[in-house]
């Protein structure tokens, strides 16, 4: 049996120090870690550097940086990427990958988020900007240059601004700063400080920054304030823009300071005289004085006399004669006018403007020109239910009342006997300059035909003519020059008649004897019935029309008794309201 030697003490101590150092080289090299070598080689491109380790390892010499000179003997930092390359057996070693790392662990040890630092934006890239803070370079975000947004970056390349640290990114091992949040902060301090400050009625310099329909919002340098569209000026303002733009430096008043809500109300026009406290010394009542049309409203014409003064001249104050329906029939905006002061308002702040008053009114001398008991010709222009409106001159009418326009026919509308455009001739009435009316007769240019009614159908006459109109007592009988006659209901017929229209119809020709003349109401009776008189009872009806005594009538066989007929004509018509020309 063999027997085996034990190893001598010295061997085995050789042995045991070789495997702790294995073991010891086993746990300082892991990938990833940095560590410290000599540069034993540089050839081909590559820098050999002892670290240590069975075995060398190597690394690119442009992660050296261009043009760095590397010397055998030199000691360098580098990262253990991998102990034993699979194609070269060396291990493979990162110079850029410890710098990186070294780099990034100074910037853990110097910078915390929410720190402040100061950097200078070294180039515009894709969605923000690059910041060269130190050593390091950060990352700037488009949304956070300024407070606003921010459309060119180029302008801010070379600038060098404080940032804040909102971000440090281990995964991308980057800073990602924030210039905006440094700005909005400052701003709400100097707000803070500036809204505790402000009072109601100081003046304060302010910069427009943003222009809306209903004002502007100024910057009172870190403050922003509304100054309203009704408080820009003592006139009238349709937009803001008319009379200020983006970064206009103006004086204003504060008229309102909310501190809960952080709300500020300016004043532009408060910072000037208001042109009102002497309205009424430069523009008393009466006075005549020159104006622009501002704005033009259905009822009226706002005219604007002096800067931040408008008065209104009413639709009924801008002609005398003319009937205007809208301002816009007669003005424009922008016109030049001429107006007169008709009263102050000072408590509402409102003057009444006449444009009418510049001119004469013809009205104060229509009666001169247009004098009662004349003559006149003129136009049709309009009807209405109780007459009509005849053009004298321009602006100027006559009114003839239905009353007036016919002696002998009751006219229920005028268009019954004038036409629209029609010239026609008239008596002036009555002229009434304060109610501006004048009021015209057409029948009293004509001859009143009931002057000689009398003469020309005497009672007994016999009479042809047709029926103008039917009524419920009677008919109307056209005879000539437009006079009616009327056959009452009783006197249609021998017979009982129950209604005229069974009896006559209009357009029928008929023939009655006239039985009664009376001047005074102008009318004429007239009878169907009596168309069967005989000579004796015609002469009787002729007397007591004439007021004579006769003899009393002897009633002849088959014959009707017409004695008393005129009396009797009267006593028909005793109960009835009649006008010719009445119709049911």
């Amino acid at each position: 049996m063999a027997i085996r030697k034990p190893t001598p003490p010295t061997e085995r101590s050789a042995a045991m120090a070789e495997m702790l150092a294995s073991a010891g080289q086993e746990s300082k090299f892991k990938n990833g870690s940095l560590v410290e070598g000599t540069v034993s080689a540089v050839k081909d491109g590559d820098v050999f550097i002892d670290i240590g380790y069975k075995s060398e390892g190597v690394v690119p010499a442009d992660e050296f940086g261009e043009g760095a000179e590397v010397k055998v003997g030199d000691k360098v930092t580098v990262m253990l990427r991998e102990l034993e390359n699979d194609k070269t057996g060396m291990v493979s070693l990162s110079k850029r990958a410890a710098d990186d790392k070294i780099r990034w662990e100074k910037i853990l040890d110097r910078y915390v988020e929410g720190c402040v630092v100061t950097g200078t934006i070294k180039s515009a890239v894709r969605g923000g900007l690059l910041v060269q803070i130190d050593d390091v370079e950060a990352f700037l975000p488009g949304s956070q240059v300024e407070v606003a947004p921010v459309k060119e970056l180029e302008p801010y390349v070379g600038q060098t601004f404080d940032f804040k640290v909102i971000k440090i990114s281990n995964e991308r091992r980057n800073l990602i700063v924030s210039r905006r949040e440094l700005i909005e902060g400052t701003m709400a301090e100097k707000k803070a400080e500036l809204m505790s400050s402000l009072q109601k009625g100081e003046v304060r310099k302010g910069k427009v920054k943003n222009i809306t329909d209903f004002g502007a919002f100024v910057d009172l340098d870190g403050l922003d304030g509304l100054l309203h569209i009704t408080d820009m000026s003592w006139g009238r303002v349709k937009h803001p823009s008319e009379i200020l733009k983006v970064g206009d430096e103006i004086d204003v008043m504060v008229l309102d300071v909310d501190r809960d809500r952080e709300r500020v109300s300016l004043g532009l026009k408060q910072t000037q005289p208001n042109p009102w406290d002497a309205i009424q010394d430069q523009f008393p009542v009466g006075s005549r004085v020159s104006g622009k049309v501002v704005n033009l409203a259905p009822y009226g014409a706002f005219v604007e006399i002096a800067p931040g003064i408008e008065g209104l001249v009413h639709i009924s104050e801008f002609s005398w004669t003319k009937r205007v329906a809208r301002a816009s029939d007669m003005l424009s905006v922008g016109d030049e006018v001429q107006v007169v002061v008709l009263s102050v308002d000072m408590e509402n702040q409102k003057i009444a403007l006449g444009i009418r008053q510049t001119q004469d009114n013809p009205w104060d001398t229509v009666q001169d020109r247009y004098p009662v008991g004349s003559k006149i010709k003129g136009k049709v222009r309009n009807f209405t239910a109780y007459g009509a409106f005849v053009e004298l001159e321009e602006g100027i009418d006559g009114m003839i009342h239905v009353s007036d326009m016919s002696w002998t026919r009751k006219i229920n509308h005028p268009s019954e006997c004038l036409q629209k455009g029609e010239e026609v001739e008239a008596v002036v009435l009555d002229v009434n300059p304060k109610e501006q009316r004048i009021s015209l007769g057409l029948k009293q240019a004509q001859t009143d035909p009931w002057t000689e009614i009398a003469t020309k159908y005497p009672v007994g006459m016999v009479v042809k003519g047709k029926v103008s109109k039917v009524a419920s007592f009677g008919a109307f009988i056209e005879l000539e020059d437009g006079v009616d006659g009327l056959v009452h209901i009783s006197q249609i017929s021998d017979q009982r008649v129950e209604k005229v229209r069974d009896a006559l119809e209009v357009g029928q020709e008929v023939e009655a004897r006239v039985v009664k003349v009376d001047r005074g109401e102008r009318r004429i009776g007239l009878s169907i019935r009596a168309m069967t008189m005989s000579e004796e009872e015609v002469k009787a009806l002729e007397a007591e029309a004439a007021g004579e005594p006769s003899e009393p009538i002897s009633k002849s066989s088959g014959s009707a008794d017409f004695g008393g007929l005129s009396a009797a004509f009267d006593n028909a018509f005793a109960n009835v309201e009649w006008q010719p020309g009445d119709a049911n």
